[in-house]
């Protein structure tokens, strides 16, 4: 067998043969709600914008007609198949370890935080997860590319979590840099 063999037939990440592992918990299904409501709105600004310049400037109309076309196509066909998608894919965990991301719908993102590196922990609730009971994670680190953001997840796992993972961050050693 060759080096190249070996490589394809060697037991892929997340087996029990290896060390790493796709985290264990999908976020909220409310998230799906949360998810089409941003796109909806996102939809209305933009679409009102075009409509009000369409309506107000007759010299856009050429363009700005076949504008608000392509992206009302565009912003229905992602308020229909993105949120489902995201809520398939998004995963998180947390152990006494690291914490574990993995999101995304066209491009996927897979973050592991070493719990010595963290430096805070915060809670964030935006109007419409508040509304839906949600909350976001988001754990950062030093490095600016370091921190993980867990988004869609029921308001007291979040709370309980950060209260987690703010002790166990405290109880390890080291300077979080």
């Amino acid at each position: 067998m060759t080096g190249a063999e070996a490589h394809a037939t060697a037991p892929p990440t997340g087996t029990p043969h290896g060390s790493i592992r796709p985290p264990r918990h999908r976020v909220e299904k409310r998230a799906v709600w949360w998810w089409t409501i941003r796109v909806v709105i996102s939809m209305a600004v933009v679409l009102g914008a075009l409509g009000l310049t369409y309506w107000l400037w007759e010299g856009s109309r050429p363009w700005v007609g076949p504008g608000f076309v392509v992206l009302a196509v565009c912003h229905a066909v992602t308020a229909v198949v993105m949120p489902g998608w995201r809520y398939r894919v998004h995963r998180w965990e947390s152990t006494d370890r690291a914490v574990y991301d993995l999101k995304g719908w066209l491009v996927r993102e897979w973050r592991i935080v070493p719990i010595s590196r963290i430096q805070s922990v915060d809670v964030v609730r935006g109007p419409v997860q508040q509304w839906l009971g949600l909350a976001t994670l988001r754990v950062v680190t030093a490095s600016h590319e370091g921190h993980v953001k867990i988004v869609g997840l029921d308001a007291d796992v979040v709370a309980r979590t950060a209260e987690e993972l703010t002790a166990i961050t405290q109880a390890t050693p080291g300077d979080a840099t």
